[in-house]
């Protein structure tokens, strides 16, 4: 009896002690002891080995068994023969991760169809830039003759308006002025001693010069179109307002020093690249080409957004068509120097073509890899094209606001006056006009420049008809152009206030385009919604949350229509999606 209540012990009844075995066993398998429960099961077990056996403790998802059972697998499974059957067995399903092989194949086909959409953009916007500038030679010499012509006549007519001249008069007055002082300035600048001198210079220095050279030329283009805008502004600017500028001559002898300037700047990038040409092993022609393979390197690494690579597609459209312009002055040199024998044409053909084609690959690799690195579609360059098309089609419109010539320029940073003061230059110290036949000649070629001006412009116009309907931009063509206070650009409150269908309201504009931009009120409602203050300060809530809800999707939807407003030289920093 003593040894049975010395068993009996541990638990107050047997049930109890069938039962306090297995919530020990729990309680320390919940708290992580390593305990064993054996002995606990030894004092309820009976003598004969009879009951429920003892459970076999889990550690780390293996059971006690399991371990003993491995380290006793033989050595052989572990043999050099398996793995490599293994390696050559093994499998995989691409299947599994569909979503990013198909991600994968689109970026291939993104780049292969980069090419071909490239080249139409740049086909397209190098037609433009022709245009532009057939303008200066064709139409504006009439342009000037006309308005000049209705100067003079104008007191047989009497004065039925307050102006003397419209604005568009006036400002193709001064390109023509400005056109004619600078080609007679430019006589006094010696071709001959800037091409020796230059050609006396080490490769290295003139590798260094042409890209000091190509920098400038960005800058001078960056504020030369400012400099004219403001001297088209300052001399058609309605009298009755407040004087707020220093006068039309400062701003007239400003225009005329930049084009001279810039003039200067350009017949020394020709002259570098003639010297190029000449050079007998053309280790420096090598060097200046080896530079627009520098450029992919310092643009395909960096991040791009679609309103930044719209702006690099205009430059390397302006490059490309100054690079044809200057290669046609090299070539006019050198048949000169030839006396106009066609045998050195066919000596210069192959570096000609070398150029051009150096120029071609660049831009397309470095495209292709932008495209590729920023998850951009080749679909972006038709809206890139459509909205040079929209600068076309509007530049026709009743309640235009500007030339395209003026447009172009400040769209690509192309500006024709410089490049035209110099080709005239060339082309009247190269070609000798001597003889009626001669004159004649002359006047034939006239003509048939202006039958190229006039095709050119009606078939882009046609296409840019075309691009419009397209890209479903009709509706902004009957829109005039937008107003804002002197000093100030256009506010960000008004253009996140768009009509239903996301295209600007009326009242954001003039009536017209011959009334002048009046100061509108700002709402007072848009000032609440887009108060610093009032995000920090107050917590929207209700009606409030509603229209800061509106705003942000408004914002987001017409941030599509920025690009039209992004120019070569504005600062781009929010993403068009």
């Amino acid at each position: 009896m003593a040894g049975v209540a010395d068993a009996a012990a541990p638990g107050s009844s047997g049930d109890g002690r069938r039962g306090g075995a297995p919530e020990q066993q729990q309680q320390d398998a919940g708290r992580g002891e390593q305990k064993s429960s054996c002995s606990s099961g030894e004092s309820w077990l009976p003598a004969g080995g009879s009951g429920q056996p003892p459970q076999r403790t889990e550690t780390l998802g293996f059971y006690e068994s399991d371990r003993e059972r491995k380290k006793k697998r033989s050595v052989s499974d572990l043999s050099l023969l398996r793995f490599i059957s293994a390696e050559l067995t093994r499998g995989y399903f691409l299947e599994h991760n569909e979503a990013k092989y198909t991600e994968r194949r689109e970026r291939v086909y993104t780049c292969m169809r980069i090419p071909r959409e490239l080249e139409k953009l740049m086909f397209f916007g190098i037609f433009l830039c022709l245009d532009a500038f057939l303008y200066v030679f064709t139409l504006l010499p009439l342009r000037v003759f006309l308005a000049l012509f209705q100067f003079i006549t104008l007191p047989c007519y009497g004065l039925r308006d307050r102006r003397l001249l419209q604005p568009a008069q006036v400002c193709d007055i001064f390109k023509g002025v400005i056109l004619v002082i600078c080609y007679f300035m430019m006589h006094y600048v010696d071709y001959s001693m800037m091409y020796h001198l230059i050609r006396g210079q080490s490769v290295i220095k003139l590798y260094i010069i042409y890209n000091m050279l190509e920098v400038a030329d960005r800058l001078f283009s960056s504020f030369g179109q400012d400099i004219l805008d403001a001297l088209y502004w300052t001399a058609t600017e309605p009298k009755e307002r407040k004087r707020a500028h220093i006068g039309v001559i400062p701003h007239f002898f400003m225009a005329v020093l930049y084009v001279f300037l810039h003039a200067i700047l350009i017949m020394v990038q020709a002259t570098t690249l003639n010297v190029a040409f000449n050079s007998h092993n053309k280790s420096l022609l090598t060097i200046m080409m080896s530079n627009n393979f520098v450029e992919i390197k310092g643009s395909v690494f960096k991040k791009f957004e679609k309103n930044n690579l719209f702006q690099m597609s205009n430059s390397d459209i302006k490059e490309r068509f100054t690079n044809y312009v200057l290669l046609l002055i090299v070539c006019l040199r050198n048949m000169e120097q030839f006396s106009w024998n066609p045998d050195h044409l066919w000596v210069l053909f192959p570096d000609v073509c070398m150029v051009i084609a150096s120029e071609i690959a660049v831009d397309i690799v470095k495209h292709a890899f932008i495209t590729k690195f920023n998850d951009i579609t080749a679909d972006v360059y038709s809206e890139y094209r459509a909205s040079l098309a929209f600068d076309l089609v509007s530049s026709r419109q009743k309640n235009a606001y500007t030339d395209y010539s003026d447009s172009v320029s400040r769209r690509m940073g192309f500006i024709p006056l410089p490049l035209a003061v110099l080709l005239i230059r060339v082309v009247t110290s190269s070609i000798k006009v001597q003889g009626v036949l001669a004159y004649a000649c002359v006047v034939l070629f006239y003509c048939g420049l202006i039958s190229l001006k006039v095709l050119n412009s009606i078939v882009l116009l046609g296409k840019s008809c075309q691009y419009v309907k397209e890209a479903n931009m009709e509706e902004k063509l009957f829109n005039p152009p937008p107003t804002s206070t002197p000093g100030k650009p256009l506010s960000k409150p008004q253009s996140k206030f768009k009509s239903p269908q996301g295209f600007p309201t009326d009242e954001s504009f003039s009536a017209s385009v011959t009334n002048q931009p009046v100061h509108q009120k700002e709402n007072p409602t848009s000032l609440l919604v887009t108060s610093n203050s009032d995000q920090f300060l107050t917590t929207p809530d209700g009606e409030d949350k509603d229209i800061s809800q509106d705003n942000s999707e408004l914002k987001h939807r017409s941030s599509k229509k920025d690009l039209l407003e992004i120019d070569r030289f504005t600062i781009c920093g929010n993403r068009i999606d």
